[in-house]
């Protein structure tokens, strides 16, 4: 086939048309900007945009589809070429589905936990050899691109609940159709497409529905919405999972099962309940307990999932993809389980349109009370080109309902302040789904 990718410097737009190079399609592809890690692999693969921006002249009728990407808008000169071409237009949701719809798709969906669950399963079945297409939103270690499509008969999916394409306002995880579904945890998010938190949960309910009457929902025991959506769901299956058996011992994590025992290479309860996640997913798929178990000790976790920079026994530095209220309570209460004895410096970057809005920064009370020394970043210019109303220092402070907090808008301001403190005995978790304004944490200590 020959493809076009509009925006194809995105997370799963760039792995998608890699994947589709490597399997021998015909793929081009265009961005107004492209940020690494993309740009250098779409180079690495000579599918690299040759000019950046939209041309309408790279839209020919000798194309079989065009994939648009959620950064494109419904204005694209590209994506009006291709209409009045009448060329097949997917959005990359649309095209996994079609591209799957023959298979047992199995979909990751929840609030928090998608990724870490999504590539815990897609490593159990690597190590037991079990063949399985997969579309992952996070770099695993040991595998070239996150997406693949072959004649495999089952697909993995990481199901985001965020909006399709600029032309389709579904969420993602609905189009997918899923044959197993999982819901890790509900906390409400993406205020800017779902005002209410009752207009959030209702997709859920409708992710739910969607499962055939030979399919699957599994889902959190713990957590009072998933346990609302599995009761009111209309499907015959579903199967709860709860904190395993587990022993802490000198900060590592083993699980216990039937006797035996396994230890784990991540930590934090918020993983035990994603690898109970991932366990039943692949039960659901004839794994057996000790496969799973035994296969789940190598796991050493996805890209930015309290991720370790630096270490030397003393003081250890984490990134994590953390932002939302519910998944900085739940690394921030891992990494202080994990070192009792060590202070934490925590420090978050609001940077989606929800942390930036004042209505919704009322949802990050108390998220950060675990901390020794919590931390709050924001770049007044993020805000502004997402053209909200600017938030000041204090409604940040307020919001966040802790006396202890430091909230800061310059980013060289932040990282001097960082530099300045005594690390010794402590620990830094920088938690964002940006960069920190491209803030080189990594060198507070080791340069």
């Amino acid at each position: 086939m020959k493809i076009h990718f509009i925006a194809i410097g995105g997370s799963a737009m760039h792995n998608l048309a890699i994947s589709l190079k490597i399997k021998g399609d015909e793929i081009s592809g265009s961005d107004d900007e492209i940020f690494e890690p993309a740009a250098g692999r779409l180079k690495k693969h000579n599918i690299y945009p040759k000019d950046i921006g939209w041309h309408p002249s790279r839209i020919n009728s000798d194309l079989d589809a065009v994939i648009i990407g959620m950064h494109a808008r419904a204005d694209n000169p590209e994506l009006i070429k291709a209409k009045e071409l009448n060329i097949k237009i997917y959005s990359y949701p649309e095209f996994i589905y079609e591209q799957s719809k023959n298979k047992t798709r199995i979909v990751i969906g929840g609030s928090h936990g998608k990724t870490s669950i999504t590539s815990m399963i897609l490593h159990v079945l690597n190590e037991v050899n079990f063949p399985c297409d997969y579309m992952i939103g996070a770099q695993l270690e040991g595998f070239e691109v996150m997406t693949k499509l072959s004649d495999a008969s089952h697909i993995l999916i990481e199901g985001d609940e965020y909006l399709t394409s600029p032309l389709d306002r579904r969420p993602k995880f609905h189009v997918y159709k899923p044959t197993i579904g999982v819901i890790s945890g509900i906390a409400w998010d993406h205020i800017n497409v779902f005002p209410t938190f009752e207009n959030y949960l209702e997709q859920f309910q409708i992710f739910a529905n969607l499962i055939p009457d030979d399919g699957v929902l599994i889902y959190c025991k713990e957590d009072i919405y998933c346990k609302q959506i599995a009761e009111n769901s209309t499907g015959k299956h579903k199967i709860p999972y709860t904190l395993p058996e587990f022993i802490l011992k000198k900060g590592q994590y083993i699980i216990v099962d039937e006797g035996e025992k396994y230890t784990l290479q991540v930590f934090g309860q918020h993983n035990l309940l994603n690898i109970e996640a991932a366990h039943s997913v692949c039960n659901r798929l004839g794994i057996s307990n000790y496969s799973f178990y035994s296969a789940i000790q190598s796991f050493k976790g996805a890209s930015k999932r309290l991720e370790v920079v630096y270490d030397d026994h003393e003081k250890t530095l984490y990134k994590d993809f953390a932002h939302a209220p519910s998944k900085l309570k739940a690394s921030i209460a891992a990494v202080k389980e994990k070192f009792p004895n060590r202070q934490l410096v925590a420090c978050v970057e609001l940077h989606t349109f929800s942390s930036l809005t004042a209505e919704f920064l009322k949802q990050y009370a108390h998220s950060m009370d675990k901390a020794d020394l919590p931390i709050v970043y924001f770049n007044p210019h993020a805000i502004a080109l997402k053209k909200l109303p600017l938030l000041s220092e204090d409604i940040v402070f307020n919001a966040f309902a802790n006396p202890k907090l430091q909230v800061f808008q310059n980013a060289q301001t932040l990282f001097d302040f960082l530099k300045s403190l005594d690390w010794q005995n402590k620990n830094l978790l920088m938690m964002s789904s940006g960069n920190f304004d491209g803030m080189k944490f990594e060198h507070f200590f080791n340069s």
